[in-house]
């Protein structure tokens, strides 16, 4: 199969972690890279000129993940003048509230993120990415304490679907309420 005539080389590029994102998620990381070109419509081929390796497609994969939820992040922070105290605390917030609110997607999304971060190389990627989020959650001026509870409250509540959400849906936006609330303290 050739390329797609009229799509750009980023476009085949996003064609192809969006195909791998849906069967990792589904299938793990066993899925052949032969059927992941196949869903993107790519040949074998025109996969590995973008990725070389299925090692580098799934680095790449949550390199994405991760750069999407951040651009994310800084887009909703942008509401808010630079320099205001909680402004990163609140828009982390209201992107994973907003990300959750989406149940079929985000089981699907936590599927693609617990299959990737058992591959041994993408553990030390989470690890360093995490760190660069607590870095600058905890330097957005609000209290230790407060930035321990958003993050375990808005972690905890993006990840409750794998076990059955708890939460109703009017809890899980009373607790968004609640800790946009403590920002401003």
């Amino acid at each position: 199969m050739s390329r797609t005539a009229g799509r750009s080389a980023g476009d085949t590029k996003r064609h192809i972690l969006d195909a791998a994102g849906r069967l990792f998620g589904q299938r793990g990381t066993g899925v052949s890279l032969a059927d992941i070109a196949d869903a993107a419509g790519v040949s074998k081929g025109g996969l590995l000129y973008h990725f070389r390796s299925k090692e580098e497609l799934l680095i790449g994969l949550a390199h994405d993940l991760m750069a999407q939820f951040r651009a994310e992040v800084e887009h909703v922070a942008e509401d808010e003048p630079a320099g205001t105290r909680g402004r990163l605390a609140r828009a982390y917030i209201r992107v994973s509230f907003a990300d959750a609110a989406d149940a079929t997607g985000l089981q699907d999304y936590l599927a693609l993120a617990v299959n990737l971060m058992v591959e041994p190389g993408l553990i030390e990627l989470s690890r360093v990415d995490a760190a660069q989020w607590r870095e600058e959650l905890f330097a957005d001026g609000l209290d230790a304490s407060t930035i321990r509870m958003i993050i375990a409250a808005t972690d905890g509540s993006y990840a409750s679907p794998l076990w059955g959400a708890v939460l109703s849906d009017d809890d899980r936006a009373a607790l968004e309420a609640d800790l946009l609330a403590l920002t401003r303290r």
